[in-house]
């Protein structure tokens, strides 16, 4: 059992707190029983399990998954798991996962009708929340424009529900080009504004459309206002001034979801 904050290993589990070293490492920590099992069941490649012996007893079958697919099991002093972990009740086991590869050719892979842009979103818990409702409304994939909070920030990952296994989410360095390429695959491009837009109930939502939210507080940037083919606000018939980008979002994909199940479609055609 590790039980010194000078091993290697420890040190380079320290690095994967932080954004720089996940980025340099290609590796992220995953947190909790019930997200390393999900990790395991969608085949996502697990690199090693951490683990207080404590905890051993009560994670047998977890850990006797690790050793079939041949994961490294690193045995912690519980006093360094805590300082590693982000939660404040930890359940005695870290996970270090590999980063997928996926590309932006995969998510505009034919049969992805709907696709989720997200510009700016800084709360990792709104991040989270998205794709975890971009998941339930089987979207396509969800693209990141820079500016938005890390993907595999802890509390981003607990937010997903598991959700992060199960669809592409790829961060982008460039807008322009992304919306370049949704517009030549046939994508409607679909912008979310509080006020002053096409109500969303009124937009033909059955095409191929790619929709978009932005910032907390600035919204969407010019640029993807200025190209988006709608501007597309949710009805807000009581006080409340804005609705949570993560709510506002999965109103969005679920008026795509209502829509597909067979409601009419109406007329407007694009600016």
């Amino acid at each position: 059992m590790i039980r010194s904050k000078a091993n290697p290993q420890i040190k380079y589990l320290r690095r994967l707190t932080r954004r720089r070293g996940r980025e340099q490492e290609g590796h992220f920590i995953l947190e909790g029983v019930r997200l390393i099992e999900e990790a395991f069941r969608s085949e996502w490649p697990v690199k090693m399990l951490v683990y207080t012996p404590p905890a051993a007893g009560r994670l047998g079958t977890l850990l006797e998954t690790a050793r079939e697919r041949g994961v490294q099991l690193l045995p912690v002093e519980g006093g360094l798991l805590a300082e590693l972990a982000d939660t404040e009740t930890p359940q005695g086991l870290l996970a270090v996962v590999e980063k997928p590869g996926y590309t932006l050719e995969e998510i505009l892979v034919p049969g992805s009708s709907l696709l989720l842009l997200v510009d700016g979103v800084q709360d990792p818990g709104n991040l989270g929340t998205i794709i975890r409702s971009a998941d339930a409304a089987g979207a396509g994939g969800v693209i990141l424009f820079p500016g938005t909070v890390d993907l595999y920030n802890p509390k981003t990952i607990r937010a997903t529900m598991g959700s992060l296994f199960h669809l592409p989410v790829v961060a982008v360095q460039e807008r322009e080009d992304v919306l370049v390429r949704l517009n030549e695959a046939g994508f409607m491009v679909v912008a979310g504004v509080p006020a002053g837009g096409i109500p969303l109930p009124a937009l033909d939502m059955t095409r191929l459309v790619a929709l978009v939210v932005g910032n907390e507080s600035r919204g969407l940037s010019p640029g993807l206002l200025a190209r988006a083919n709608f501007l597309a606000t949710v009805p807000m018939p009581g006080r409340a001034e804005s609705l949570n980008v993560a709510a506002a979002a999965s109103i969005m994909l679920y008026e795509a979801v209502r829509q597909r199940m067979g409601c009419v479609r109406t007329g407007f055609s694009e600016r």
